[in-house]
């Protein structure tokens, strides 16, 4: 077998460096809002190239308090892009707000900045862009737009940890970035957790304020606050993996080189990524009218695939309330009906993703 993502290899290859850690840990009897959570939020800053991190308690967590800390609530309405996953829209919806779907940019996958001022309107406050797959957005435009009409630039950036757009670092590229280091990631934990990059010292303050009940000091409480807190030991975890970010990056990208040497054609759509982007590749996508047939293809074979994601958010029932119909947002809905992703991950052996390959072209030219 082929596994679609192996989570046991890295932690083999830093076990000693990540026992360490944990017993570092057990040993501070220390276990929230501590030295490691300092020195993660310090390091993980300076790796993005902004001033200011603040770990929280997930990806969601992240997005959904830098919207509230920037005052967004009912009433509001945010872009958002229709093809991503869930946590975009509902990072929205817990602030009250509501979220504006745009369609993508069928070559990227990601949200297309020549749809979005069609839907501003004088309710319009933010604009999450989303790294989808870890594939920059074209943030310049975004950012172009929201300078216009005054919004804010929020970066999705839960799949994208590492990835450079024209040369920056995802987390660096809008007024506040959201991130996830669920064990998947490019930068994953062994648990939840996630964290907020910013240059804005305002903002930074108040998510510190948000994520900890409102409380700067025990037992005062300024605003009424969450629980969103990266703990000591996910946070001393991550501090050994974002040492290897960068080289375990490159061995995805090794693995993806040896993919975009698939037969691409009508059959099997492969990824495109324009000349300033440098992707994460936390997700290999690929495209196929019959995804179906070759996700069972690729199984007979003994390779894992995953659908990443098989329905659109505005056709979930969480969001049956907008009215949103079937068809209405059909380049998102067509995406989701064709991607499969491949197996993908640092550990994977350049063998395997050649025997991808080979199982790819066989079902390109076999007619299934």
């Amino acid at each position: 077998m082929i596994p679609f993502l192996d989570l046991k290899a890295p932690h083999a290859e830093l076990r000693d460096e990540l026992r360490a850690a944990y017993e570092r840990v057990l040993d501070s009897g220390w276990y929230v809002l501590g030295g490691e959570v300092e020195g993660f939020e310090r390091e993980f800053a300076a790796y993005c190239g902004v001033a200011h991190c603040i770990g929280v308690g997930n990806g969601l967590d992240a997005l959904h308090l830098i919207l509230r800390a920037y005052g967004i609530g009912a009433g509001d309405e945010v872009i958002v892009p229709s093809n991503t996953y869930i946590a975009t829209w509902l990072a929205v919806s817990h602030t009250g707000a509501v979220p504006v779907p745009v369609e993508p940019d069928e070559r990227t996958y990601n949200i297309d900045p020549a749809r979005i001022e069609a839907v501003i309107t004088a309710r319009t406050r933010a604009i999450i862009a989303v790294h989808l797959y870890g594939q920059p957005a074209d943030m310049d435009a975004i950012n172009a737009i929201a300078g216009k009409h005054r919004l804010k630039v929020v970066e999705d950036a839960a799949q994208s940890h590492g990835a450079l757009y024209k040369g920056r670092r995802a987390g660096s590229l809008g007024d506040a970035a959201g991130f996830s280091f669920y064990p998947g990631k490019n930068l994953g934990a062994i648990g939840d957790g996630g964290a907020v990059t910013t240059d804005d010292e305002a903002l930074a303050e108040k998510i510190r304020l948000l994520r900890n009940y409102g409380s700067r000091i025990k037992y005062e409480h300024e605003v009424p606050g969450f629980n969103s807190r990266l703990d000591e030991l996910q946070a001393a975890i991550l501090r050994v993996k974002l040492k290897r970010l960068d080289e375990w990056n490159d061995r995805r990208r090794e693995v993806a080189a040896e993919y975009l040497r698939a037969p691409g054609d009508a059959r099997l759509g492969l990824p495109y990524s324009p000349d300033w982007a440098s992707p994460a590749w936390h997700l290999f996508v690929v495209r196929a009218r019959h995804r179906d047939a070759l996700q069972n293809w690729l199984s007979e074979q003994g390779i894992g695939t995953m659908i990443h994601y098989p329905v659109p958010p505005h056709l979930q029932p969480a969001y049956a309330s907008m009215n949103i119909a079937a068809g209405a947002l059909p380049i998102a809905e067509a995406i989701h009906r064709e991607v499969l992703s491949l197996p993908m991950g640092p550990h994977l052996e350049l063998e395997d993703a050649r025997r991808v390959v080979a199982a790819l072209r066989h079902f390109a030219t076999s007619g299934r």
